[in-house]
């Protein structure tokens, strides 16, 4: 598997949103929220920002709306999206660390696999990474907030591909969107490892694309495609 690169998507694949830092952001603007009621409507505001990536100009607001929404919050919750909008770059909700995945990422730069992240947010990742103790961890850090180009644009795959050096094509590419990230790899033919809870056999008919729910089964999904 010496000859691909592995990218890793951010939020929700390497790190998942920390409701309860979300919950106490919103408590300083003076609006009670459980941490719980959010996990609770995660699913539903996904699928709300996965039917709009691509087609808005910022989907987060898209997904930080219908995350506020299903927990509760009614008036002046555009307000509230706005402002944690412009705290994301200093306060990024996205740090708590998904089960299992850095220690991948460590295996897989271990065996010589070139490993990057390729993720469409806010341009201060790098800053998170250091910032929960990830410094150094990956090859390349793609942030479509400094490229100015998000998935499923194919020209910030082929910015991930030259950063690894390597083809498009030898690219396997792991998130847990289907239309940013799967779609996304696919279109400049590379593979992909459609990844969580929303990750579903028989959307994508396609050899190239494989399911998996966890770390353990990341790593199978890469031995697949190894010995496939």
């Amino acid at each position: 598997m010496l000859d691909v690169a592995v990218t890793f998507d951010a939020g929700q694949t390497l790190v998942e949103l920390d409701a309860v830092m979300l919950a106490r952001r919103l408590g300083e603007r003076g609006v009670a929220v459980r941490a719980e009621a959010i996990d609770a409507g995660a699913g539903t505001a996904w699928a709300r920002y996965d039917a709009q990536v691509g087609k808005v100009a910022n989907a987060w607001k898209v997904l930080m709306d219908a995350l506020l929404e299903g927990a509760g919050v009614g008036a002046g919750r555009g307000e509230l999206v706005d402002w944690l909008w412009a705290e994301q770059p200093r306060a990024n909700l996205w740090r708590r660390p998904v089960a299992g995945m850095i220690e991948l990422v460590d295996e897989l730069r271990a065996a010589g696999v070139g490993v990057g992240v390729l993720s469409n947010s806010e341009g201060a990742l790098e800053a998170l990474f250091d910032e929960i103790g990830w410094h150094g961890r990956f090859d390349a850090v793609i942030d479509s907030g400094r490229v100015g180009i998000e998935k499923p644009d194919p020209r910030i795959f082929a910015i991930a591909a030259r950063a690894l050096g390597v083809a498009e094509a030898s690219l396997i590419h792991i998130g847990d969107s289907g239309p940013a990230d799967i779609e996304g790899a696919l279109g400049v033919d590379a593979r992909a490892v459609w990844f969580g809870r929303a990750a579903t056999d028989g959307v994508f008919d396609d050899a190239r694309v494989r399911i998996a729910h966890d770390a353990d089964g990341v790593r199978a999904a890469l031995r697949g495609f190894r010995h496939g």
